[in-house]
């Protein structure tokens, strides 16, 4: 008899990934109602994240002035961006696993 153990796992991992994803809404950038809560929680712990960009694209301006614009925190800019096209290609977070402190 095949084994379906492991067909039934990656099921259940498609079905969670699924389930973590943005319902379709008018704005395609419309952050995760997870993510907000967890951004808009002053307790957050909050960890650096630093990577090399090209100096042409002008990000960390820009993000400098959406932030003088919209007064919304420059990391948190960083965050609902990355996690909004993460999340479309398929990656959402386990929030689960980050909620027992497993890396």
């Amino acid at each position: 008899m095949p084994d379906f153990s492991h067909h039934a796992r990656r099921l259940r991992e498609m079905a969670d990934a699924l389930e973590a994803q943005s319902p379709p809404a008018n704005d395609a950038f419309s952050p995760h109602p997870d993510t907000m809560e967890i951004i808009g929680n002053r307790h957050t712990k909050r960890g650096q994240f630093n990577y090399a960009v090209p100096d042409v694209l002008q990000l960390q301006r820009r993000v400098r002035r959406y932030n003088a614009d919209h007064d919304i925190p420059h990391g948190d800019i960083v965050a609902l961006a990355l996690d909004s096209w993460l999340r479309a290609k398929g990656y959402p977070p386990d929030l689960k696993r980050a909620e027992k402190g497993v890396s």
